[in-house]
């Protein structure tokens, strides 16, 4: 235990949790959306056991460490392009994204979210595995990077539990904000669709930074924010 007295601990510590949680942004925004499909008492249930899940699957590859720097070796070639296991499992979930993504987009845009036969048609089971499927190509997301930033694997571990805990608590929160305006919605799910193109392009071969979609997401959000009170101070009130 003497790394924990080291002051550099500490920091790397800190860096890799809040990267962590950033990261983690697009799994709360795709598990809230999946969720609201469901029951209201089965939504919780969703919410926590996909995070719960995210953190088994995680820690989990940290510990298959070595395993998971052989799936960078390329395995397929098509093109110019060379393509490792890393990178098809990067295209499917992105692929998953934009159909997921897209549909729910058009359910919304049709008003066909609140049939009762579509809510219906969404089981708990059927929602973990869309949860679980997203997990896993996140969770490798997220294990590459904090492989990026230390070599600890404890310290990776300590991170991601903190990172998902700090998730799990404000899961209700973001997905209450997001299925309560509808607008939120639309740009949360373009979010997810960035989010595909942006899994895409790096199963592919080309590094996106990540800093720049999460700049145009909150600078979206922050003017949404702006509209929604410009719209609440400027709608009367109903007169009961």
């Amino acid at each position: 235990m003497e790394i924990f007295l080291q002051p550099d601990t500490w920091i790397a510590l800190l860096t890799l949790t809040f990267m962590e949680i950033v990261l983690g942004i697009d799994n709360i925004i795709f598990i809230s959306i999946v969720a609201s499909k469901l029951p209201v008492d089965e939504q919780k249930k969703a919410r926590i056991g996909g995070l719960g899940l995210a953190l088994i699957m995680r820690i989990l590859l940290l510990l298959s460490i070595t395993w998971i720097i052989g799936l960078t070796e390329p395995v397929l070639s098509l093109y110019e392009f060379e393509l490792s296991w890393r990178d098809i499992i990067l295209i499917a979930g992105g692929i998953f994204l934009l159909i997921k993504s897209t549909l729910e987009i058009h359910q919304k845009v049709e008003g066909q979210e609140g049939n009762e036969e579509v809510k219906k048609a969404q089981s708990f089971g059927y929602a973990i595995l869309q949860i679980v499927l997203l997990d896993m190509v996140f969770s490798f997301d997220s294990i590459l990077t904090a492989i990026g930033l230390t070599d600890q694997i404890m310290l990776m571990i300590i991170a991601i539990t903190i990172a998902i805990i700090v998730m799990m608590i404000f899961a209700k929160v973001v997905s209450e904000f997001v299925n309560k305006h509808p607008t939120i919605q639309i740009l949360a799910l373009s979010f997810l669709i960035l989010i595909g193109v942006m899994l895409i392009v790096e199963g592919v071969g080309y590094h996106v930074p990540k800093g720049y979609i999460y700049f145009s997401v909150f600078f979206s959000l922050a003017i949404e924010m702006l509209n929604m009170r410009f719209r609440k101070k400027n709608t009367p009130e109903t007169k009961a």
